[in-house]
């Protein structure tokens, strides 16, 4: 995750986060019953942190964080969040693939929607170096579960005709990333829970992908009106009931 990515997703900073989901409360008790390790007092880095989703979480449950983004104004808004500032997180500009950090320094080391953009073996490489004896490596993301709706498998199948560089579940060949075979010992829980999200604000989160941040503003916003239009005949009252599901996977 080099700083040119940064920069892709530093031009949807604002979408990123007004837009993008939390995860379930359900993924933090996963991640602590198969790491065996408890997020209260924990030090945990969050690798390709964005602006803070996965890094407020486990501050909100206790955890001393360590966020690494490449990306300048995503780490500002990362940064901006944290109303008066934390002791218990550290903001740092960097790559995954070069860890700023010294070796064993953490318990966690937590990819959430990132890893895919990593080296997949220097990547974890370095997250090993960086981890204390037990320590644990953790991936997660959260996805659309179009094949629980009609309406959202026809939202995915339009982005795959109109978005040159687009991935997701409308195509025949995506996958989730292969974190799994990285690691030695591996836990793997695919954990479903709706989402709840007005129709503005997930169109916020449609403009925070790198598909969208390829495509001319003028495209993008030919796409996303043409989302709305659709998604207002499907869900008139303008509040949408999105079935999702978190892929997590867990080595140690």
């Amino acid at each position: 995750m080099n700083r040119d990515l940064g920069r892709v997703f530093d031009r949807v900073a604002d979408a990123y986060d007004a837009g993008r989901p939390s995860y379930p409360d359900e993924m933090y008790r996963a991640v602590s019953e198969l790491t065996g390790i408890d997020l209260d007092g924990a030090t945990a880095v969050d690798v390709g942190a964005g602006t803070g989703i996965l890094t407020r979480a486990l501050r909100a449950r206790g955890s001393h964080v360590i966020a690494v983004e490449p990306g300048a104004e995503m780490l500002a808004r990362l940064t901006s969040r944290l109303a008066g500032g934390s002791p218990a997180v550290a903001a740092v500009q960097g790559d995954g693939n070069a860890l700023p950090l010294a070796d064993g320094v953490a318990d966690l080391v937590a990819y959430a929607q990132s890893w895919h953009w990593l080296d997949p073996v220097v990547s974890i490489a370095e997250a090993r170096r960086v981890l204390r004896p037990r320590g644990a490596i953790v991936g997660c993301w959260n996805l659309h579960h179009a094949a629980q709706a009609e309406w959202l498998a026809a939202y995915e199948s339009r982005l795959a005709e109109a978005v040159p560089a687009y991935w997701g579940p409308a195509m025949e060949q995506w996958s989730v990333p292969p974190i799994a075979s990285a690691f030695e010992v591996i836990e793997e829980r695919w954990i479903p829970w709706t989402r709840l999200v007005g129709i503005e604000d997930f169109l916020l989160d449609l403009r925070s992908h790198s598909y969208m941040a390829a495509l001319s503003p003028e495209a993008a916003d030919a796409l996303v009106d043409r989302q709305r239009t659709e998604l207002r005949k499907e869900f008139p009252e303008g509040v949408l009931s999105v079935p999702m599901r978190v892929y997590l996977a867990v080595g140690r």
